[in-house]
């Protein structure tokens, strides 16, 4: 079904329409400094474009919670755990309901964590409920920098991650990404380069007129023309809009932000007594005194900084004992190996990202009054790597799975866990775990994926895969000496039928 959706007027008075179906398979970016209308081009494509899909806005300024009034949209304020955002983008999708992701009031990098968690969320649903989703992200360059900023480098890697995820592969989970920006250089080129649509504004700076003019398919002297775009004017190019670059003049909205561009107002009249006003102290201010802060010292002579240099320095002393007990950390390494089997009793552990397992597993330790520093992110991915595993104690001790361990430790963090399970199985003699069960442990449905990362394993001369008659799969390791027993590739999750009739 073809639904055109009208965005304004395009050259020579003619309605300029937008493929919405088009768009929903090839994604729009829109580009214009502050104040060039972007945020005015999104609310227009919102509300047109509401009765036909489910919309979700990611929203750093509160300006687009006001579609709930008129278009019934839910309000969802950020203000919460990355966990419960992740789980409320689930039913989300689940229930199709159009919602806004209330971000303001929270500092960039809450922004950006809070932004990844329901992205990832939305991203992670099952497969079930991939319906088609508008994903509208205003500022992304706040979500999708293209260098460092003030914020961690966990924060960014975490929202740029989930903003790739959305441009680049979301369109197979029916996520359409549409990404407005103030500026083009300051927005990660993979996920302004997944676009094949493009709405471009007004902007001064060369750079981002060239960058512009490249995507349109421009010649540099036509990038000019950018400078000299009136408020709410944009050049349109794209499968879903026009197969030549278009003028387009946005029409206009229902809907109001509830922020707006400041306005001139007449000044009050100036008061007779300006001056008295000015210059005297009320009455609250003279019963309030002001404190003055004591100038500051004078710096140190020469001859004062040299005879502080001669002394000599004055014995250490011994520290204190402590008042409270010493870490017993044996039994702190207990106290986290079982949160961390806890953690994993869970059935969808597997398929919640790595900051969400470690924010609840912060929490769990919190709760148990863990003593010490609790592990940081590095640590606790490598103990849910290996807890993943929990091999025997047999196996644990042997010199086999230490060096499994050090095979282990060369790869990422992602697929450390799926190696060690092949591991432990090929030095019991277990059979060979089956797609499903690789599936899960990589965090993902699809057992397509987990054939594809054995490939890669084997591609790096870490593991052999063959094949009996009977079409069983068997995973042999050189370096181990050791190999699995023949297991059914298209069977169950064993692990997660184990793991139930256990408990």
């Amino acid at each position: 079904m073809k639904v055109a959706i009208d965005m304004g007027m395009g050259s020579g008075n003619v309605p300029a329409t937008l493929d919405l179906e088009e768009l929903l398979a090839t994604r729009l970016l829109v580009q214009g400094n502050s104040g060039s209308g972007k945020s005015h081009l999104l609310r227009r494509l919102l509300e047109q474009s509401a009765p036909w899909v489910q919309q979700c806005i990611v929203d750093p300024e509160g300006d687009f919670t006001t579609l709930s009034e008129k278009f019934g949209h839910l309000v969802v304020d950020a203000t919460r755990t990355e966990s419960e955002l992740t789980r409320i983008a689930a039913r989300v999708r689940q229930h199709r309901v159009s919602v806004v992701l209330n971000l303001e009031g929270l500092d960039v990098e809450q922004q950006m964590r809070a932004a990844a968690a329901f992205l990832g969320g939305m991203f992670d649903a099952d497969r079930d409920f991939w319906y088609p989703v508008l994903v509208v992200v205003d500022e992304a360059q706040l979500f999708a920098p293209a260098a460092g900023g003030e914020v961690s480098d966990e924060a960014r890697k975490l929202s740029l991650a989930a903003m790739t995820n959305l441009m680049c592969r979301g369109r197979k989970r029916g996520l359409a990404g549409v990404i407005a920006t103030q500026r083009l250089a300051k927005l990660a080129k993979n996920v302004a380069a997944e676009a094949s649509n493009f709405l471009m504004g007004r902007t001064f700076l060369d750079i981002d007129m060239a960058r512009a003019a490249d995507l349109l398919g421009m010649e540099k002297r036509q990038a000019e023309q950018f400078r000299d775009l009136a408020r709410g004017r944009f050049v349109a190019l794209g499968p879903a809009i026009s197969r030549r670059p278009l003028p387009v003049t946005i029409g206009d909205v229902e809907t109001q932000a509830r922020s707006t561009s400041p306005k001139l107002t007449p000044l009050p009249e100036a008061p007779l007594d300006a001056a008295d006003l000015i210059f005297t102290a009320s009455a609250d201010e003279i019963a309030r005194p002001a404190v003055r802060r004591p100038p500051p010292p004078p710096p140190p002579s020469t001859n004062e900084l040299l005879a502080q240099l001669s002394r000599p320095r004055p014995e250490a002393e011994t520290e204190p004992q402590s008042l409270f007990p010493e870490i017993d950390e044996a039994e702190r390494d207990s106290q986290i190996d079982a949160i961390m089997a806890e953690l994993l009793g869970d059935p969808d552990a597997s398929f919640r990202t790595v900051a969400v397992l470690y924010q609840d597993f912060l929490v769990r330790c919190r709760i148990r009054r863990v003593p010490g520093e609790p592990p940081a992110l590095p640590a606790f991915k490598r103990k849910l790597a290996v807890a993943r595993v929990a091999p025997d104690s047999e196996t644990a001790s042997s010199d086999g799975w230490q060096q499994a361990l050090a095979m282990s430790e060369t790869l990422t963090d992602d697929v450390q866990g799926v190696f060690l399970v092949m591991a432990q199985a090929a030095l019991s003699g277990a059979p060979c775990p089956s797609d499903a069960t690789l599936a899960r442990l990589y965090g993902t449905h699809s057992s397509s994926r987990a054939r594809r990362l054995l490939t890669w394993f084997e591609e790096r001369g870490l593991l052999v895969v063959r094949l009996d008659f009977r079409n069983n799969r068997i995973v042999a390791f050189p370096d181990l000496n050791a190999e699995t027993a023949a297991g059914d590739p298209n069977g169950p999750d064993t692990m997660i039928d184990e793991r139930g009739a256990a408990e």
